[in-house]
């Protein structure tokens, strides 16, 4: 039972480590081609329906029903060099894949004041996948992670220049893992799914036609996960088990600035916090023989840094960003599941007015990952990663 109980303390470990591209690994904050074209400095203006996302006072100061629709290309690449099987040092390439969360937002204006919206999204997803025959195979060899958020939203105009807004978090995610155990190299496969509520809100408030200011916050997520494991061969030193655990995704908050420069040009910064030192131990119930295992994590607090403008030209509007994200993982944590480091986002993209009811906004992201040399790691896996990753996101926008 030990090595089932690591298996899946391990793919339970992912499920919550995971959960953040932009602070961790796996978490998605491209929501809308618009803001990640600036960088995803956006909590200050909010203008379309990824306000649901970024900032629900947005909703306010819109006046007229809207649909935004879109989705990001995201393909990620990375490297590992290390000991290979033969006991010497080489480079390891992760499988080339490609993803494509979506984001899906609708607003209604219901009184003069109060808008209502709904957002469905996917923040958390992605995976990652390395040859069968690796030299980290014991550790990973594919992942999956699929999430849905559904955020019922409400704003409210408090004055021409004040607007809060409120929203519901219901998420469902899934991820299954596949790895090798030993002895006798059987492969393990895990099923784990649950799901969770949250709220967020959040107020924006101008006070000059110029300058804007806004802040909003994503509360924590409790998920209650359940999960199952398959091995083949299997056998009775393998045999197929339960487990569960409730995680608590950490909460996250966003203050932004924004100056309007000029008529054409506005200019925007933003600090995003990810609180993730409440993510201090992963305890896993396992069912079968009515036991628990707790592995410490200790993961600390962390930030993303983000600038971004838009200049417009009648029917067109050019955009332009960066972020700065620090990895929240220490080197003592850090594992081919979830080679995460510092990094640096450059973001680039366009809008264009095709009629007066009818918009597309386009927009790409480079991600380049510090180098990050580990030794002395708890999974024993000694090396360099490299890393980036290219992101291309398009969205269309229709009013009536």
């Amino acid at each position: 039972m030990n090595i089932l109980s690591k298996s899946i303390a391990v793919c339970m470990l992912l499920l919550i480590s995971s959960l953040s591209l932009h602070a961790g690994g796996f978490q998605l904050n491209e929501h809308g081609a618009r803001a990640m074209a600036q960088g995803g400095a956006w909590a200050a203006r909010a203008y379309d329906g990824s306000a649901i996302f970024f900032n629900p006072a947005g909703l306010g100061f819109q006046k007229i029903r809207s649909l935004y629709l879109g989705t990001t290309i995201i393909m990620p690449a990375a490297s590992f060099y290390g000991p290979t099987n033969l006991g010497q040092n080489a480079k390891n390439e992760m499988v080339s894949q490609v993803f494509t969360p979506i984001n899906l937002y609708a607003t209604v204006p219901v009184m003069e004041n109060l808008v209502v919206g709904i957002g469905i999204n996917n923040p958390y997803g992605l995976g990652t996948e390395w040859p069968e025959d690796w030299t980290g195979r014991y550790i990973t060899q594919k992942i999956d992670l699929m999430s849905f958020f559904f955020t019922p939203t409400a704003a409210y105009k408090v004055s021409d220049n004040l607007s809060i807004g409120v929203g519901l978090n219901y998420a469902t995610g899934n991820v299954t893992l596949s790895r090798m155990v030993s002895p006798g190299d059987a492969q393990v496969k895990l099923d784990l799914s649950g799901t969770g509520m949250g709220f967020t809100g959040g107020v924006i408030f101008k006070p000059t036609e110029a300058l804007s200011v806004g802040v909003s916050y994503r509360s924590s997520v409790k998920i209650d996960a359940e999960g199952t494991a398959e091995f083949t061969p299997s056998s009775a030193l393998f045999p197929a088990g339960d487990a569960a655990a409730t995680l608590e995704l950490p909460a996250t908050a966003f203050v932004g600035v924004a100056y309007k420069v000029m008529d054409n040009l506005e200019v925007e910064a933003d600090y995003q916090f990810v609180g993730w030192s409440s993510y201090k131990e992963l305890k896993i119930d396992f069912k079968k023989n009515n036991t628990s295992s707790v592995s410490p994590k200790n993961y600390e607090d962390t930030y993303i840094l983000r600038l971004g403008g838009e200049y417009t030209m009648e029917a067109m509007q050019i955009r332009f960003g960066y972020l700065f994200d620090r990895n929240p993982v220490a080197d003592h944590y850090t594992e081919p599941l979830l080679p995460d480091s510092d990094r640096n986002g450059f973001n680039i993209g366009v809008g264009y007015k095709i009629n007066e009811t009818m918009s597309v906004d386009a927009s790409y992201l480079f991600l380049k990952f510090a180098e990050r040399k580990v030794t002395g790691t708890e999974v024993e896996f000694d090396g360099v990663y490299q890393s980036n990753a290219n992101l291309f996101g398009i969205n269309f926008g229709y009013t009536f």
